[in-house]
């Protein structure tokens, strides 16, 4: 039985190598890795609204500068030493949320160490904040957003939230959730044991409060019930059109030279992006009367040409005055993620 495991089709020396490892990808990745990047990314624009509002003050006296950089590693040790002492998901949406200040502390200080003069306030801090986060973002995309999960995942999920109800029992809606889990992972060595200690595992009708989760659960409902609605479609095209015409403007000022410090190069540059945008964009529309799926595919290519190249462009020429167009252009990346989550669930159905 164990050679047959090891080596018959679906075996173990079938998986990936992490698998192999012991290193099986928590289907709850992303909600937590989102939520550090969120909580980065306001942490930066809270720190430098404060800072700005009151007169930049310096922590410290007699030569020395507590800069909030120091205070960024200690909430990241915080959260290190946090997810490496519990076993279970109940420590991670916390983990998530204090390291996320912590790496937003740290990150906002960032024109400090690559200046020789130590300049706080050198000018592209902005775009590489911009493009350190747009980087993590294509790192949770490459580790979770393009191979499905192992049923041999989901069922070491479901045993890791069998840690939690070992110690603390079951709520009628988490024993659901392990159950669901476990369901996806049949078949797989020591999938009925688990189920069975699922099942034997105490009721506890106290359920530990986890506001992150809950607050990201309702923002995933509500961009469902958004996809769902006619109007959705337009509406995301609407908002890209808007984002575009923005970043339009920027490349026509830098063009002609009303930006301070810029080559005009890079207004060249913000416009000939815009311009694929549009380009992307147009084709989804025409394809998406035909097919959903594939017009939504084309669309979230537009969008990833302003994420990944226009908004960093802008980020430089405008500084902390393009976040309102960035946070569009997330907003769109998430609807249309859910819309093509919807779309391709819809094709695996009908297959």
């Amino acid at each position: 039985m164990t050679n047959e495991l090891k080596t018959g089709p679906g075996g173990f020396a079938s998986r990936g190598h992490l698998l192999r490892l012991g290193a099986p990808r928590d289907t709850s990745a992303v909600r937590h890795l989102v939520t550090f990047l969120v909580a980065s990314v306001v942490t930066v624009l809270l720190t430098r609204a404060y800072l700005a509002a009151t007169g930049y003050p310096q922590i410290g006296g007699g030569g020395l500068h507590l800069a909030h950089v120091l205070w960024g590693g200690l909430l990241m040790a915080l959260a290190m030493m946090l997810l490496l002492s519990y076993v279970g998901p109940a420590p991670r949406s916390l983990g998530a949320v204090v390291g996320g200040v912590g790496f937003g502390l740290f990150i906002d200080e960032v024109g400090k160490f690559v200046t020789s003069d130590n300049d706080y306030f050198y000018a592209p801090t902005a775009a590489i904040i911009y493009f350190v986060t747009v980087l993590l973002v294509m790192v949770v995309e490459g580790l979770h957003g393009r191979r499905a999960h192992h049923p041999a995942e989901y069922l070491a999920v479901a045993a890791d939230r069998l840690t939690a109800g070992l110690s603390g029992g079951f709520t009628p809606v988490a024993r659901e959730e392990a159950r669901a889990l476990a369901a996806k992972g049949a078949g797989e060595p020591g999938a009925d044991l688990l189920a069975d200690l699922i099942d034997a595992v105490p009721d506890d009708d106290t359920d530990v409060p986890d506001p992150v989760r809950a607050s990201v659960d309702r923002v995933v409902r509500w961009l469902d019930t958004l996809v769902d609605r006619a109007w959705a479609a337009w509406l995301v095209i609407t908002v890209l059109l808007l984002v575009g015409a923005a970043e339009a403007l920027v490349g026509a000022r830098v063009v002609r030279g009303l930006v301070p410090g810029l080559p005009q190069w890079t207004g060249v540059a913000i416009l000939a992006a815009v311009g694929a945008s549009v380009v992307l964009l147009a084709v989804g529309v025409v394809v998406g009367r035909r097919d959903h799926l594939r017009g939504a595919v084309w669309v979230r290519r537009a969008v990833l040409v302003s994420l990944l190249f226009t908004q960093l462009l802008v980020f430089r020429a405008v500084q902390w005055t393009a976040a309102f167009s960035l946070l569009l252009d997330v907003l769109a990346f998430a609807g249309l993620e859910v819309a093509l989550r919807e779309e391709r669930m819809v094709k695996a159905r009908d297959a």
